[in-house]
């Protein structure tokens, strides 16, 4: 009875564990541990080395490999899982028998994405009323003298229609201009507050206009998109305009990057609800709804994929930086998350993960 009722209290915990014996083999890993690191449970990967159940882990197996060979152990540490973006905070400790001989150890970890997505929705917001009000600022004493250049350029051009050398430098002017008023606007837009209109929204119709969206911002060339779409894709509760303003940058983002040849792929799944583990909670998380944007270009530089999301970041020359710093405002406004990868081949993914149902957030 006492076997039985210790396996059920493992496998029933809220945090994930795996423990290993003195010989690396696993003695015991809960369900909660399959899900966090995306795996599959199988009863035979008891007894089985850690480093071949965890061989698609890497990182984790990494930790445990240092169970017995470091002076300190890690407690309360962060790690961010490379193959599904999770967070984990984890603590490693070694078993020790009733002698004091060590006979294994064991992690204890728990998901710490939403804690870490909320702190950085605190951080976000911050930065964001201070950016507000310097924008404010500068948008007003900004705009009225581009507006004066572009009128007066427009004036100067007709006054001088024989003079093509004059002309030519007048155009410029005035594409510069509008270049750097459209960038002033786009400012302004994304320091301003979201104010979502929420309602049932098919998922399917906004990445098709999406595409449209996107074909008339960048030139797509020969680039094909393929979707991959169930048919029976659940509606979410959102805001249409929002939402296909999300997809409509991250499309044009990867045709910016591809030069006209390749192939993006635009698939979804809903994932069934998970059991709440941020601590002080009881509620279970909604189904979710998964997009994923991949794409076979270029890829994204591992030096600059923690900055992509900042707003002002950008690597392209005439770019503002506020593109994928909008979608991940508009992420964190339905209450969802996003993360990006770069794929083993080539090529960038782009992962968003939104709530079926609406959430408190999407009121506020």
């Amino acid at each position: 009875m006492a076997e039985g009722f210790y396996r059920d209290l493992v496998w029933t915990l809220r945090n994930g564990v795996i423990a290993i014996a003195r010989d690396g083999r696993i003695a015991v890993m809960n369900e909660v541990a399959y899900r966090n690191l995306g795996l599959t449970p199988r009863t035979t990967d008891i007894g089985q080395p850690f480093a071949t159940v965890l061989r698609d882990r890497p990182d984790v197996s990494r930790i445990l490999a240092g169970a017995f060979d470091l002076s300190h152990l890690p407690n309360r540490a962060e790690l961010r899982l490379k193959s599904t973006g999770k967070v984990i905070g984890y603590t490693l400790s070694q078993v020790r028998d009733s002698r004091g001989r060590i006979t294994g150890a064991t992690l204890f970890f728990k998901d710490l994405t939403r804690v870490e997505q909320l702190e950085e929705r605190e951080r976000l917001r911050d930065r964001l009323a201070a950016l507000g009000e310097m924008a404010a600022a500068i948008a007003h004493e900004v705009k009225n003298p581009l507006a004066g250049i572009e009128v007066m350029a427009g004036i100067l051009k007709r006054q001088l229609p024989e003079m093509e050398d004059a002309q030519s430098i007048l155009r410029d002017i005035i594409k510069e201009a509008k270049m750097a008023n459209a960038i002033v606007l786009e400012v302004l837009d994304f320091v301003r507050p979201i104010r979502l209109q929420v309602e049932r929204t098919s998922l399917a119709d906004v990445i098709r206009d999406a595409i449209s969206m996107a074909e008339s911002h960048v030139p797509r060339g020969e680039v094909r998109v393929e979707v991959d779409l169930p048919a029976d894709l659940a509606q979410i509760y959102g805001d249409e305009h929002q939402l296909r303003q999300l997809f409509t940058n991250l499309l044009t983002n990867a045709f910016e990057a591809m030069g006209g040849h390749g192939l993006v792929r635009i698939c979804a799944q809903v994932l069934p609800a998970e059991e709440e583990t941020t601590a002080g909670t009881d509620a279970n998380n909604p189904p979710m709804v998964q997009v994923e944007v991949v794409d076979d270009g270029p890829g994204v530089p591992p030096e600059v994929m923690d900055r992509i999301f900042s707003p002002f970041f950008t690597t392209k020359p005439q770019g503002s930086g506020l593109g994928l710093a909008i979608v991940r405002k508009i992420v964190d406004a339905h209450d969802g998350r996003i993360d990006v990868s770069a794929r083993a081949e080539k090529g960038t993914r782009f992962r968003v993960t939104l709530p079926l149902s609406s959430g408190q957030d999407l009121f506020r």
